[in-house]
């Protein structure tokens, strides 16, 4: 599906215009967006537009991190949203000049229906241009990252409080699958980052400069995401290093009451070892008090090395 803008040099606005017809229009500039196109309207990237073949195969291919690359005539600019169900990456690809913006994207993004709707929607952005519509999509883009952080960051708190009384196995694996989704986002949000940095310092693109304020302003958004999560990274590393010390702690105990009965049935081994030699000349064999003796000695043996073993805080918790 192909939609288009345009703001015709008298200001008034032309809506869902035949790309055939462009050039009879007399625009000051104008917005396309290719949303899940077809083979045939991807066509017009090369045919009409005679885009670069680079910057053409980087969009259909969803292949590449955030990255800004300087074409004669306009600038190229790929962006990651956020897939909510993974957490990973959807492409959009911008074409940027200072008489137009064209954005392509290979699945349909509440975030680009967004900013069509305020750009589009509002008289008073009609002329901002295509730099005020990068920020746009940029600016939705990025709000959609934050409820993505909430939401592990409530997890964590599930964990930590432990309400539902998971088994501490459970509970790291939890831990170890925020984590996965913690480098997921840390990947984008970096990236993009990165690439905010770029548009902020390049003197390639004079057009963004009348709105530096408000693209710094989503780099500053970008920082205090990466902020929140390295330091809900921290935590992960944190409760991992509990949990683990836990199962370790809860492993040396059943070693110690393991090693007490083990340590406590060595010697009466040794003494129905030795009385089960049979050999002929053991007077204990033959005593009528035998067996009742060497049992009791085996009982005392255990009881006193049960009572010492306490004594020396084996059994304290």
């Amino acid at each position: 599906m192909i939609r288009t803008f345009g703001l015709k040099k008298d200001s008034d606005a032309s809506f869902n215009f035949n790309l055939d017809s462009l050039g009879e229009h007399d625009f000051q500039w104008y917005w396309v967006d290719f949303d899940n196109p077809s083979e045939p309207e991807i066509d017009w990237l090369r045919k009409y537009f005679k885009f670069h073949p680079l910057s053409i195969e980087d969009s259909i291919y969803s292949l590449n991190k955030p990255k800004l690359d300087y074409y004669e005539g306009y600038s190229f600019f790929i962006l990651n949203a956020l897939k909510r169900g993974t957490l990973g990456p959807s492409e959009i690809s911008l074409f940027v000049d200072q008489n137009y913006i064209i954005s392509f994207h290979t699945e349909s993004l509440t975030e680009i229906d967004e900013a069509w709707e305020r750009v589009t929607g509002e008289r008073s952005n009609w002329e901002k241009g295509p730099s005020f519509v990068a920020y746009q999509i940029l600016d939705k883009i990025v709000d959609q990252y934050f409820p993505a952080v909430y939401e592990i960051e409530d997890k964590l708190d599930r964990i930590d409080s432990n309400l539902d009384n998971k088994s501490s196995h459970k509970l790291l694996d939890d831990v170890f699958q925020i984590r996965g989704d913690l480098l997921k986002l840390r990947r984008i949000v970096t990236s993009m980052r990165d690439l905010l940095y770029r548009i902020l310092n390049s003197e390639r693109l004079p057009s963004f400069k009348e709105h530096k304020l408000y693209f710094s302003d989503i780099h500053d958004h970008l920082l205090k995401l990466t902020d929140m999560i390295e330091s809900n990274r921290e935590i992960t590393s944190d409760l991992r290093d509990s949990y683990l010390s836990m199962n370790s702690n809860w492993m040396n105990k059943n070693m110690m009451v393991l090693t007490v009965i083990t340590t406590i049935f060595i010697p009466l081994n040794f003494v129905a070892g030795i009385y089960g030699m049979n050999f002929e000349n053991m007077p204990e064999l033959n005593w009528k008090y035998g067996y009742f003796i060497v049992l009791g000695v085996m009982i005392g043996i255990g009881i006193s090395m049960f009572l010492w073993f306490k004594r020396k805080g084996w059994f304290n918790t």
